[in-house]
């Protein structure tokens, strides 16, 4: 059900900023927003509270971010209140920034490595990532896991690419169970 309240409303959001061709003001708005909101859990605890009235919650959120952020948003905002959907708002705003992505053609990928890469190794691993998809972008996480042995494992949305020694050795061991003697 979350899944598709956060598509409906980010789907919505998605398209006014087409519509309005503001989408890198309400990316970077949405960006500045989400870092707001994870400071600030108890503003979430308000707006979530079940005992605050929705009118008390609008006029919170209005005085909050009138003047600061775009109408359009502010609207979004109030619509989301209004309609008892904050709880999911982070959710929303992760759709929406994924949306944007795909507009914009960039590719997210999650790469796991046993040590650390030089930056030469990781200009050439987003190169081939590029030249090998569709992507005309992509925003690169690198991330140590010692387990891994050796070899990487990449990530980029469903698709996984795991050429990881341990995946390999597991692999392996498998194999050689299956063998009779």
């Amino acid at each position: 059900m979350a899944k598709l309240i956060s598509k409906t409303y980010g789907d919505a959001l998605f398209e006014l900023a087409v519509e309005e061709n503001k989408v890198d003001v309400l990316l970077d708005e949405i960006e500045q927003l989400q870092s707001i909101l994870k400071e600030n859990d108890e503003f979430g605890k308000l707006m979530t509270h079940p005992k605050i009235i929705k009118e008390e919650k609008l006029q919170v959120a209005e005085n909050v971010f009138k003047g600061r952020v775009s109408d359009e948003l502010l609207g979004f905002l109030t619509i989301v209140i209004s309609k008892d959907r904050y709880q999911d708002i982070d959710d929303i705003l992760d759709y929406f920034i994924t949306e944007v992505k795909k507009y914009k053609g960039i590719g997210v990928a999650n790469v796991t490595t046993a040590t650390p890469l030089k930056e030469e190794q990781c200009r050439k691993i987003e190169q081939r990532l590029l030249d090998t998809t569709s992507f005309k972008k992509m925003e690169m996480h690198y991330e140590i896991n010692t387990a891994l042995i050796g070899g990487m494992v990449i990530r980029i949305g469903d698709r996984v690419v795991d050429s990881s020694i341990s995946t390999k050795l597991n692999e392996l061991q498998k194999e050689l169970l299956k063998v009779q003697i």
